[in-house]
Order: C-alpha cells, then structure tokens, then sequence
C-alpha cells in the first residue's frame, strides 16, 4: 500500500486541474517504494518555511482518488494523506450532487470545477483547510524558481477542482455539458498529449489528461457558467393555493450564496435602492437572470419568467408543482436555483412499518417460535398522529400534488400512499432483529420500523438480558456440584434464553465450565412438566466421552445415552434423558434425530458448523429443538461470517440473509472499522451471545496463573544448508509462476521450511536417526526432562502426525514415558489415553493440535509445548486451555519453541508486536503469506539477516 509512511502533498498546474501527489519519507532520510525522481520541497514551519531534497513518488491523481477515498478509518498513516482523503471524500460527495461545473482553462482547454457551491459546502472547504496539516501543502521547488508558499485554501481548492476534472469524463459528458467538449479523452488529431515526464527530472510536468481546444465554445461557455460562482442566485419560494382550487404560485427570490437567510423578492428587487442591491453583489440582477438561464436548461417551465421584462412569479399547473416536489429540484439545486417549499405550511406524510406477530398471545418457547411469521404493514402519521381512513381516503382520491389536511397543506404522493394497502410476511428473527435494532430493511432500504404486541415484549425482556437483567435461577435439584457466581449467571442466561424459544451462543472461554452450566440447565427444565423433554448435545468424537463422565460426576441421576457406533439407537428415550451425539453421526442419521422433540440442541465445540453450507451445518439445521445452544470459546475465529453461522442457527433469521450480512455488516467491521456498524452489531448479538473471558476480573481469581514464553533455538549446521537451499530454489520458482501455481508454491515452501524448522528427518520423510540433527527437538527434548525430573507433566502440541510420530519415538528413547493422540485414534482409545494421563502415568501427552486442541480437560498438565506455531493465536490459547482450565489448581507454563533468524521468529515478531493486525490477517493460517509479493516474502522466509514485522505486517 503506498500510503504507509509516507508524507503526501498535491502538486498541480495552476492552468490545469490534473496534477498529482508527490509522496515522500515520513523520516528524513527514510525512502518511497517506487520513487521515481527527487524534489527539493518547501515545507510550512509556523511563520517559518525548511526546504528539504527528498526521493518522491509520483502518483498521478486518477491512480490515487479511489484508495484515497475508500482509505479506512483505521488505517495508520500520516496527517497529510488523511486529510487529502477527506478532501477526496468531499469533492466526490460534491461532484456526486450535481456541483460541477464545464469552463475553460487559461491555456483555452476543456476543464471542470467545482461550482456552484452553497454556504454549507464552502464551510466544510474552510474547515478542511484549516485543518490542513504542513506536509499536506508543500511546495515542489523545481529549477530556480523563487520561493513560493501555496496557502491550505488554495490548496484544497486545487486538490477540489483537480478530482471534480477526473470524475465527469465519459462519454456521457457532451449531453450534459451540452457541448462536444469535456468528455473522456479520445485518440484523434484534436488531442494534445503532453509527453510522460523521465524518471529524474528536476521538473516533473504533472501527468495529464488529453485536452481539446474548446475556444470555439468560448461564448457559449460564458453563457452557461457566468454567475455560477457569483454571491447570489435565483430561487423559488412555493406559495400552495389559497383558496383551495386556485393555483400554485412560484415567487422569484433572489438568495445570498453567503448568508441564505439574506433574501429580498424580486418584486422588490426591482425597484430596492442601490444600497439594498449591493448587498447582493454588484452584479445582483445579471446573477439571477443567468440562475434562471441555467435553471431553465434543466426544467423548461422556468423560461416563461425570462419572457417577463420584470420576472416577478410563476403560476404553475398541477403538474408543474408536481415537478418540484421531485428530482427536478435537485437538478436545479445542481444549476443554482434553489426551490422553498414552507416548512410551516407543508407537511410530509410519515410513513413507518409496523411489525406484529400474527397472534396476541404471550411470546414464550410455547407460543413463539423462530420459523413463524410476522406481517409487516405500513402507518401513516402526520405530526406523531395516526391518520383516520377517511383522511387517507382523501389523499388516495386527490388529484393536486398537495392537500389541506387538519388545517395544513400536506403532499399526496400516490407511490408512497400505495404502500399503505402492502402486507408482507418477514420471518421472526428478522422481526425480532428490527424490535431490538430498530431498523428493518424493506426493497433494499433500511428503515426504522415500529415493533408492537408480544414481539415488542420479547424485545424489552432480551434487552434486560443484555443488561444482566435476567432473573436469578435456583439451583435444581440432582446437580451434584457449587456453582461459582459466573456460572450462576450463566445457568440464569441459559434458562431465559431457553424459556424465550430464542437460543443462543455460550461463549465463555475454554476451561470456565460451560458443560456443567448445559447441565444444570436440563435439571431445571426437567423439574417442570411443560419443558420436561430430552435434550441431545452434538460435539466431536474426541469428547463423547468427557460428556459422559461430565454428566455421571455432575448430574448423576440422569440416564446419558451415546448416539455412537453400530448399535445407536433411540427406543425408549426418556423424557429427561441426555443424547450424546458426534457431528458425523448427526450427519448420518439426521432423520431419526429430526423425528424427536428435543428440548434442547446443544453443540459443544460449535466451530465445526461455521461453514452455513456443510453438510454438518445442514443437518443441525433440521433438528428440532425448543431452544439451541452453541457452546464454543471461539464464536469468532477468523472472520463475522463465522459469528453469523453459528446464530443462524441458534437464532435463525436474526442477522439477516448471509450475503447482506457480509456486505453490510462483516466488511464494513472487519476492513473499514465502521463505528456505526459495529455498534449496531453490538446491540443486536449482544443479548444472545453470553461472552466470560479468563481474565475478567469476576473470573481471574478462580484460575491460577499463566505464564507465556518464547524459547528460541538455533538451526544447526544440516537445517540451515537445507534450509537455504530450499528457499532459493523455491523463490527462484515463484518468481516464474502466477496465479494459482504461485500461491501453491508459496504455501508448499512455507510448510517445506516449517518441516526443516523441526527436523530434517521431518522434511525428507526419514525415520532417522533423530538426535543431533534439530535444535528444536534437543531443546524439546532438554525441557521436557527438566519437567519430568520436577515430578510435573506436560502436554506437547504439533501441526503434524509425523513429527508427533517422531517426538514420541525421540522421548521414549530418552527415558520419558508418553502418550501420542492423533486423529486416526479411535474414540474408545482417546479416552483411555485421557484417563491414564490423568492418572499420571506419563511424563508426556504429545497431541495433534487439530485432533485434541479443543474439548479435553487434562488439568494433570503442568506444561504446555508449542513445538510447531499454528500462526492463529485463538487456535493456540484453545490447545493451552486444555491444561488452564476450571479445576487446575497449579500455575500453568506455556512454552513456544521458536527457531532463529527463520520464518518462525518473523511470524512470532507479527503475533507479538501486532496482535490485533495478527487476528485479522493472519488469523486464517499461512494463506496470507501467499499474497506477499517476492521482495516480501524473500524477506520473511530468507535465512538471517534483519527483518521489521511492520514490513511483514504491511
């Protein structure tokens, strides 16, 4: 991005408006990627100026207006581009109403300005100004021309007028100027092109568009744009009839540009004394008959007042009035004629939807439920009052644009009173959106919308919820354990949620007890007849087992059922009986599932349905249930999207359609930090996902400590040939090779090197020998008998079954006693392994880190080993928690074993120094690394040598 430091000033031909930005070193001394000649810049210092010979950057504007005007707020660059992004944003904004204005350059070629502009578009150009940073209004000093300051509103006024000639010219161009001129440039002999300034020169001519001669069109031109920048204009003062059947009036004002509120008719205009006319401009009634002039080119009905030898008002038909109550008077706005209809005489007709549940009964799990339907209808109000069907009778039947109504003179619009007689179904979870946001999106728009009846009760108890409002549950009988505060609290959160029918998402961090809180919420639904149903609880095949002990130490009165292995069934399900089922069987037997009615679905570790489109996510969907509840430490590993899966399925229909989530919600979050959609988000999820962190401080107290270090290792001398020599030969590759190609060549040498980094053996699919060969291992190796002579236990985490393979030979060959889980592992023999780790019969658990990084409880641990990065710090504190969880009573130590001067410590420099950069781009693995170009990824993945995580997190 060229924009990272880096100091940004305009650059422009005062006879032409297509000038550039001149990009330099925010540091002296410091460079510009692509700098392409060197300027000597003046640079304001208070009263004082410095002059300072700098590498530039030459960055046409048409190649920059679209970064600059897209530049996130977030974004971390410099005062001077910020500001020229806001100047940017304000002369499109400007361009994009009409404010633009064909006229001639001194030279006698085609150029646009900005114009006319109105008090409020001249204020925010003055403001901007004075907030013009120093750097952002340098001054290229070419040659020996004197010294010469640009001051900020000249500044932005060039800056303005230069976007407002980049964006008007298409092919369309000609029909609106109303002239062949200022429309794109063209090949043809009536172009003159300016030759591209040569890398180096002294004075860089600025790169411009073709122009065309337009001195031909001199006359006409003075005729379209003279009086567009004068101080007053014409306008419209919209008088309604009185009586009723008479006709409209336009009374013809002349308005200061300045001052709006200096206005004089004109009527009185005509026959005013000089001084009164002064106050307008010395050209006062030229600028109003040129207003009309231009005003009449866009709605012809405003040419009979230049008939008049003294243009006082303008009767108007129905139709006419009709006109400028629509987009004419936008377009005259656009030629300088302003259009006053009396706020205190005409009164618009608010038109609100109302959303309602179809019946008026008490929303509750029995009488409410998500895959219901809502009507949506609309209301009209005049001045907060409900219209009566008479009065909206007599709008529908009126044939003006206007009609008195209680008095006052009100529009009928016959497009918007259609609306009235809609009716339209909108599913309950976007009815209970709206109630909770306020908003509902009605044709592709947006708007605020009055939620009433049950579903406005609904919305009143989830925001007490969000509030911490729910009411206290006791606790119920048969739960055989205390409950902490949070877990209370939760038990409270989770039972609302299930009484409302509404669901939601548990996610409190791995190890703060969210199986016992699913628990104790079926005990206390079993204790009452009306929601006395067995509850299934989905999760991956790795914790059937832990549920089962969970719920026998916990619960020990209620039957749990394993839906697993061959002989699965469910005959004689008990009503408070608990169903334990892995994700591949919910797959599998989907429809015998669907055909029980579940009081609760929960999904435990309900990562495995961020994809709305799996086959897992799928099958979930078609289960039953009162309430869902997603149990999960992670609602958001890398993207919203994953946050919008999971409550589509607990809360289906509250976030929306997923594509409008994403491209109103999610990118705007996640690439520009929107305030605004952020907060609306907040507001909305906020009562459904319950969110307890370990270090909160209602929580920190129930955990023993944690400490996190980085163990550096070094290559030996066998890694570090291989290692270079991969690299070579593999850069030397991706330099020939595009597209896809290049990007599974970037990722294969990224796992080659990560391969090398722990072993060779690892990398060339060796058995052996092992010893002597990786720093890392030995180091490994050194740490864990330090643990085990200690009398402690560790758990060691790799990306990989063979390393794991390899690890847990090198360990017992150096005495150690250990345990090896991998995916390939089955379900009877994982809880075996758990068991005899537990029990203390080895020194060390070496686990597949996507086989056991979640789920497991396995407190026996001491010591947590990362001996391979994952590159996702959410992945890696998941593995960790395994050990510093709820019942660990000891200090936990995680240990990340780091390779030097390789990829390893550049990615760990990333995770470190930029934690919030590293969820959001590196969060999805090492698909990023992909995107680098060669010059960076040679300098992440080279051997050595300096490298600045800024570069890399660029």
């Amino acid at each position: 991005m060229w924009w990272s430091g880096v100091e940004a000033t305009y650059v422009g031909d005062p006879g032409r408006h297509h000038g550039w930005l001149a990009l330099w070193p925010t540091q002296a001394g410091g460079a510009v990627d692509g700098a392409d000649t060197e300027l000597e810049l003046v640079v304001p210092a208070g009263s004082q100026v410095r002059r300072r010979k700098l590498p530039v950057r030459r960055l046409p504007l048409r190649e920059a207006i679209d970064d600059l005007v897209c530049l996130p707020a977030a974004e971390d660059v410099s005062d001077s581009v910020r500001t020229w992004a806001v100047a940017a944003r304000l002369a499109v904004d400007l361009a994009a109403r009409g404010r633009l204005l064909p006229t001639v350059a001194p030279d006698g070629t085609d150029t646009w300005v900005l114009g006319p502009l109105d008090a409020a578009d001249l204020g925010r150009r003055v403001e901007l100004a004075a907030a013009l940073p120093p750097a952002a209004h340098a001054v290229a000093l070419p040659g020996s021309r004197p010294l010469r300051m640009v001051s900020p509103e000249a500044a932005v006024a060039s800056f303005s007028d230069a976007v407002a000639d980049l964006l008007p010219r298409t092919a369309a161009a000609p029909l609106t100027a109303g002239h062949a001129a200022f429309a794109a440039p063209v090949a043809g002999p009536q172009r003159r092109r300016r030759r591209a300034p040569r890398a180096g020169t002294r004075d860089p001519a600025p790169p411009e568009h073709g122009v065309i001669d337009v001195s031909d069109a001199a006359e006409w031109l003075v005729a379209v744009t003279k009086g567009a920048g004068d101080e007053a204009a014409a306008s419209l003062r919209l008088v309604p009839p009185e009586p009723a059947d008479t006709d409209f009036l336009a009374v013809l004002q002349l308005q200061s540009r300045r001052d709006p509120s200096l206005v004089v008719t004109a009527a009185d205009l005509w026959s005013a004394p000089d001084a009164v006319v002064a106050r307008f401009g010395e050209e006062a009634e030229t600028a109003m008959l040129l207003s009309l002039r231009r005003g009449s080119r866009v709605w012809p009905p405003l040419g009979r007042l230049l008939d008049d030898v003294r243009p006082e008002r303008l009767v108007l038909d129905d139709d006419e009035a009709a006109d400028l109550l629509g987009p004419v008077v936008d377009d005259l706005a656009s030629a300088g004629v302003q259009v006053l209809w009396p706020a205190d005489v005409l009164r618009p007709i608010e038109l609100r939807p109302q959303i309602a549940t179809p019946s008026p009964a008490a929303v509750t799990a029995a009488g409410f439920s998500l895959e219901s339907l809502c009507e949506l209808r609309w209301q009209a109000t005049l001045d907060g009052e409900q219209l009566t069907d008479d009065e909206l009778a007599t709008l529908a039947e009126a044939k003006r644009p206007v009609v008195r109504l209680r008095g006052r003179w009100v529009r009928a619009d016959p497009e918007r009173l259609a609306l009235l007689k809609r009716r339209r179904t909108i599913g309950a979870g976007a009815a209970l959106a709206a109630a909770l946001g306020g908003t509902v999106e009605v044709d592709g728009e947006r708007v605020e919308a009055d939620v009433v009846g049950p579903l406005a009760e609904l919305a009143a108890r989830l925001r007490a919820v969000a509030l911490d409002g729910h009411r206290a549950v006791a606790l119920p009988a048969g739960l055989d354990a205390t409950l902490r505060p949070y877990q209370e609290r939760g038990l409270a959160w989770l039972a609302e949620m299930a009484d409302l029918g509404v669901g939601g998402v548990l996610a409190d961090d791995m190890g703060l007890g969210k199986t016992i809180q699913l628990l104790a919420l079926h005990l206390s639904r079993s204790g009452d007849p009306a929601t006395n149903r067995p509850t299934l609880v989905v999760c991956p095949a790795s914790l059937v087992g832990n549920w089962q002990r969970e719920a026998g130490r916990f619960a020990p009165g209620v039957a749990v059922r394993r839906f697993h292995g061959a002989t699965r069934t469910l005959d004689d399900l008990g009503a408070g009986d608990i169903v334990v089922a892995t994700y591949g069987v919910v797959r599998r037997d989907t429809e015998a599932l669907a055909a029980v009615r579940w009081g609760i679905v929960a999904a435990d570790e309900a990562q495995a349905v961020k994809n709305p489109l799996s086959r897992t996510a799928r099958a979930l969907r078609a289960i039953p249930a009162d309430a869902r509840f997603a149990l999960t430490g992670t609602p958001v590993e890398n993207r919203l999207t994953e946050l919008w899966a999971i409550l589509d399925w607990t809360t289906p229909g509250l976030l929306g359609p997923l594509e409008r989530f994403r491209r109103q919600v999610a990118i705007p979050v996640e690439r520009d930090r929107n305030a605004d959609a952020t907060r609306s988000l907040t507001t909305l999820v906020r009562p459904f996902v319950l969110r307890r962190r370990k270090s909160d401080p209602a929580i920190a107290p129930e955990l023993p400590p944690k400490t996190e270090t980085d163990r550096f290792v070094p290559l030996v001398a066998e890694q570090a040939t291989l290692y270079t020599a991969v690299v070579e030969e593999t850069l030397a590759r991706i330099a020939e090779a595009e597209g896809m190609a290049r990007r599974g060549l970037v990722l294969k040498l990224i796992t080659a090197l990560k391969q090398i980094c722990n072993h060779p053996a690892h990398y060339l699919g060796q058995a052996g020998p092992l010893p002597g060969r990786s720093g890392k291992l030995d180091a490994a190796a050194e740490l864990l008998g330090v643990i085990a002579e200690e009398g402690a236990h560790a758990l060691v985490f790799t990306q990989y079954v063979t390393m794991g393979r390899l690890l847990e030979r090198h360990l017992g060959g150096a005495g150690l006693r250990t345990l090896f889980l991998h995916g390939s592992v089955p379900v009877p023999a994982r809880e075996a392994m758990v068991d005899r780790f537990q029990a203390g019969e080895a020194h060390a658990f070496v686990i597949s880190l996507k086989a056991g990084g979640t789920g497991l409880n396995l407190t026996r641990a001491t010591h947590v080993v990362h001996f391979d990065r994952w590159w996702n710090p959410a992945v890696e504190d998941q593995a960790s928690d395994r050990a510093w969880r709820i019942g660990q009573h000891q200090a936990v130590q995680v240990h990340r074993l780091i390779t030097e001067g390789t990829v390893e410590e550049r990615i760990a420099s990333l995770l470190t120094s930029k934690r919030e950069l590293a969820d959001r781009v590196v969060g999805a693995g090492e698909g990023w690394v992909s995107e680098l170009g060669d010059d960076e990824l040679a300098a992440l993945v080279r051997l050595g040598g300096d490298w600045s995580s800024d570069a890399g997190g660029a």
